[in-house]
């Protein structure tokens, strides 16, 4: 399970540390691809087959399904840690979520989030987000 929140530098070549208590769960081979709210989702090996099928799955005949998978897929790429634990982060990715200088690293349960310093204090900010109303809606979904 990914929990917690860092911040690393992304070097000059766009290599960013992989928090070291993240790396074992991640594992040998893992995806990265564009995420939601302009972040980059990080999933481990077995977490992107369930969550390819899952896609595989929608249908082709919706629109909103066909956008989703483009989203996901053509974004993708695949990652392993060097030696040092960093990742590179491809251009087109690090310009989805504008990471120029520090990122940060959030785990979110079975995956990993990748933000700029910037998108991940707006993102927090108390006046961008009701917490209050985030609640309301999780009791619809049964939290």
């Amino acid at each position: 399970m990914f929990i917690g929140e860092f911040t690393h530098a992304l070097d000059a070549k766009g290599r960013v540390s992989i928090p070291s208590k993240f790396r074992e769960s991640l594992g040998d081979l893992f995806y990265i691809t564009k995420g939601l709210d302009n972040c980059l989702f990080v999933f481990p090996e077995e977490e992107w087959k369930l969550f390819e099928e899952k896609l595989k799955a929608l249908p082709m005949t919706n629109k909103n399904a066909r956008a989703f998978v483009r989203l996901f897929f053509s974004g993708a790429s695949e990652c392993e840690l060097d030696k040092q634990g960093r990742i590179l982060i491809p251009q087109t990715l690090r310009e989805h979520a504008a990471i120029e200088r520090e990122a940060v690293i959030i785990g979110t349960g079975t995956r990993i989030e990748i933000w700029s310093q910037d998108g991940w204090n707006g993102y927090i900010d108390p006046e961008n987000i009701d917490y209050d109303e985030i609640a309301e809606h999780m009791a619809e979904l049964g939290i």
